[in-house]
């Protein structure tokens, strides 16, 4: 009796194992080559949402590749290390749109070890961070305080800028609140022309530190909210502030996004010595990550995050 036997070099060889981690549960675990992302994570046990049955239809399974040299695992992973993109993916990413970076898990062929963030929208069963505001008495000192001006009109015999008109008018009107030379950002002076004109010469500025104009209306404006930040090695959290009053007006919660790097502060220093690219990418993700939370604050209390000061 023969016995049938297939050469490494073969391509029905088997090939090695490929270690896989999913962020930010931490499930790991090894499944063969060519297995899809999403049977991957239904083999470990992980939550990714998916109701099409893999068809790339419903767009729920999307998934993160983690990019770099992951220490802790012993693992390197990067977009290499899942198959190149199929043609049912590519429709649907142009029909319904794929964020940068982002797959479909159902899709997404294991080539090589990978860690794969599972973003919160493509999570089974979302986790609910609550990460209350303590509230108690103190005594207000904004850092921004609100200044509602009169602007003189340009004079073609007194030529002068809007924005020097802006900081005159500060200095005459609000004595008590100007405590040195006027400046702004960019976006403000970007902006100055159109609110001065549609406020027709009257705005309302917001002033902080009693010198730097960080947000401009027209018209009155009676309130803007700052946001207390609360950044944990796992959760953070963003609480919208009436800067008048104090008052807690709403809260957001969310997992720490700089998770997928690692799941405690030292991996995270030992991402960013590995990899080039990793401290910036880390500040890139927490700052995506509280931006979110803060937009999420403001629709939670009826503002926009132009209010946000």
């Amino acid at each position: 009796m023969s016995t049938d036997t297939t050469s490494a070099d073969s391509p029905d060889a088997v090939q090695a194992d490929i270690k896989i981690v999913f962020t930010p549960s931490g499930r790991q675990g090894m499944v063969a080559h060519g297995t899809t992302v999403l049977q991957a994570a239904r083999s470990l046990g992980v939550d990714i949402d998916s109701v099409c049955g893999g068809r790339a239809m419903c767009g729920r399974c999307q998934i993160n590749v983690g990019t770099g040299e992951f220490a802790k695992h012993g693992i390197v992973s990067g977009a290499n290390s899942l198959g190149a993109v199929t043609a049912v993916e590519a429709r649907y990413a142009d029909k319904r749109g794929l964020s940068d970076g982002r797959r479909l898990s159902c899709q997404s062929i294991l080539l090589a070890d990978a860690v794969i963030d599972v973003p919160p929208e493509s999570q089974v069963h979302n986790q609910l961070v609550r990460k209350a505001a303590d509230e108690r008495q103190i005594e207000m000192d904004p850092v921004v305080r609100l200044c509602l001006v009169e602007v003189r009109e340009p004079d073609m015999h007194e030529p002068s800028g809007d924005f020097r008109r802006l900081a005159e008018a500060l200095a005459q009107q609000w004595p008590d609140r100007v405590t040195g030379d006027i400046t702004c950002d960019l976006h403000i002076l970007q902006q100055l022309q159109p609110v001065l004109r549609e406020g027709k010469w009257h705005v309302t500025v917001a002033l902080r530190d009693g010198c730097h104009v960080s947000g401009i209306w027209p018209g009155l404006k009676e309130n803007v909210v700052g946001v207390a930040i609360d950044v944990g090695s796992t959760t953070m959290s963003a609480h919208l502030c009436d800067m008048a009053t104090g008052v807690v007006l709403a809260s957001t919660g969310a997992m720490n996004p700089q998770i997928r790097f690692g799941e405690d502060l030292m991996s995270r220093v030992s991402y960013g010595i590995m990899n080039p690219d990793g401290p910036a990418e880390m500040t890139k993700a927490v700052i995506a990550g509280l931006q979110t939370l803060i937009d999420g604050a403001a629709e939670q209390a009826g503002m926009t995050s132009d209010d946000v000061v």
